[in-house]
């Protein structure tokens, strides 16, 4: 773990808990846990690179990522390993200096690259069967990041 240096995470599912609420006129609300934004800016300040890489493409990511103040925001991204690796890339690392966490199908193929993967408790089982992946005892928007961020750190203040 000490060797991570950058910090990677989907949003649905993860930094919230996977709902997505709508009012009548259209607009879109998510939930996020703020102890999980306190554990990004905590790793931010011991000198990892923070990433979001979501499929979506909403405002409400955006504001999120602006207040987390996190280094990259990747939105409606189809292909997040091709995604993690320019980053990773452009940053002068491999994927095996990447802590990553995802909750559904369409992360797996990155976990499987990630040097560390996480997922919330409450991740589809596809996720959960990734091999080497730490299964949180928390579900996604409830501080899974914020157990994710916490186990980094721990090993970075180790090493």
């Amino acid at each position: 773990m000490a060797k991570i240096k950058l910090f990677g995470t989907d949003v649905d599912g993860v930094l919230t808990d996977c709902g997505m609420y709508y009012t009548n006129s259209g607009d879109e609300f998510k939930k996020f846990n703020t102890r999980d934004g306190m554990g990004m800016m905590l790793l931010r300040a011991a000198g990892v690179k923070t990433a979001i890489i979501t499929q979506e493409n909403t405002n409400i990511v955006k504001n999120r990522a602006a207040k987390l103040q996190v280094d990259s925001v990747n939105q409606g991204i189809m292909n997040k390993l091709e995604c993690a690796t320019e980053l990773c890339e452009n940053l002068g690392m491999g994927l095996e200096n990447l802590a990553y966490i995802g909750d559904d199908v369409n992360d797996i193929k990155l976990l499987e690259a990630a040097g560390l993967k996480a997922c919330p408790a409450d991740a589809v089982d596809a996720v959960k069967a990734v091999k080497g992946i730490i299964v949180l005892s928390r579900d996604g928007g409830k501080g899974a990041v914020r157990e994710y961020c916490e186990l980094i750190l721990k090993s970075l203040q180790n090493a």
